[in-house]
């Protein structure tokens, strides 16, 4: 990841209601959600600050009216922002002009919805190669192309099936091969998996997380299952009316809710299957390395069996290359996983 965010929303507002500039210039700070209410405008997106940086997984996740779609859209400018400022790649795309801004779509943003939208009457081959087609690609060009992305979401042999023939999962693959086909930078996913049944969900985040490891997109993915968004993301960003409550990576938004919304999230979620034991280490400072290290990115329920068994007080943390990087309390591990002792 670099250090500029490839999106950058600053004190963003979306407001619904009659005069909603004028509204927000003279609102004094600090109206809640409700006191806007009364007002007569909602607000969709409420003074939110977050960033997204290249080859992050952000997921909002919230629930129904919490504003995640809403915050989405405006990232990508389907919506006007009423307040704040939103970048992408360094560019304000409230000041884009219309030809630009479709160009930054075309060029940079691919889009996936829970309503599949693929067109009854084209193939899948066809459905994917359309918004190639759409951008005046030869018709060789954009075969070949639409080729190569069934090929990456497995849909091999169905190219010249229509949208009829298919099961659910794999509609929705080819509404995901329809937006890699424009090969874009930055890939927006409003609960792409939510209209499926929970075996084919489980298998397509299971896909979804194997072409990521592949591709490295800059992805914003929205859903309001706490554990699509523990087991997806790179960050979450909780949402409640309209505001971002916590946004924070899985492992420490389990180990620490900053309000009481979010430790509602939280409170029935085995802690031990989302923290990972680098979250638990500390600096090495000089510490005597003994035996073999844990693996830091495996979760504490990954490594039950071992810190049941090994006798150490403290266990060395390694990353991927088996590097060590910090040292874990076992009894601090074990807490996680079995519960405080002290808590009887």
């Amino acid at each position: 990841m670099t250090d500029a965010p490839v999106i950058s929303c600053r004190n963003a507002w979306k407001l619904f209601g009659p005069n909603p500039k004028q509204y927000l210039s003279q609102m004094s700070p600090g109206r809640s959600y409700e006191d806007i209410r009364a007002d007569g405008y909602i607000a969709g997106v409420k003074d939110v600050t977050v960033d997204v940086d290249r080859g992050e997984m952000l997921v909002i996740m919230g629930l129904s009216g919490s504003g995640k779609s809403t915050l989405v859209r405006c990232l990508s400018r389907l919506h006007d922002i009423t307040g704040g400022t939103i970048e992408v790649e360094g560019q304000d795309i409230m000041a884009l002009p219309e030809k630009e801004l479709i160009e930054l779509r075309r060029s940079k943003m691919g889009m996936v919805f829970q309503s599949f939208g693929l067109l009854p009457h084209r193939t899948v081959l066809e459905n994917i190669a359309f918004p190639l087609e759409m951008r005046g690609q030869d018709r060789h060009t954009r075969r070949e192309r639409a080729l190569e992305v069934i090929n990456l979401v497995g849909l091999d042999g169905r190219e010249d099936y229509f949208p009829r023939e298919l099961s659910g999962g794999q509609q929705q693959r080819v509404g995901i091969a329809r937006s890699l086909a424009i090969e874009p930078d930055i890939w927006f996913l409003d609960e792409p998996f939510s209209a499926l049944d929970p075996l084919i969900r489980r298998e397509m985040q299971d896909e979804f997380l194997r072409l990521q490891e592949m591709l490295g997109k800059t992805i914003v993915f929205i859903t309001h299952d706490f554990d699509e968004a523990l087991r997806l993301a790179d960050r979450i960003a909780i949402m409640k009316d309209g505001a971002v409550e916590q946004c924070d990576t899985p492992d420490k938004i389990v180990l620490d809710p900053q309000t009481p919304y979010v430790r509602k999230f939280t409170e029935e979620i085995e802690k031990a299957r989302v923290v990972h034991a680098n979250v638990l280490a500390g600096p090495v400072n000089g510490a005597e390395i003994i035996g073999e290290p844990v693996p830091g990115h495996h979760t504490i329920q990954q490594l039950a069996r071992q810190l049941v068994n090994d006798q150490r007080d403290q266990l060395p943390v390694a990353d991927k290359d088996g590097k060590i990087t910090g040292i874990m309390p076992r009894q601090k591990a074990l807490d996680l996983l079995l519960g405080d002792a002290s808590d009887g």
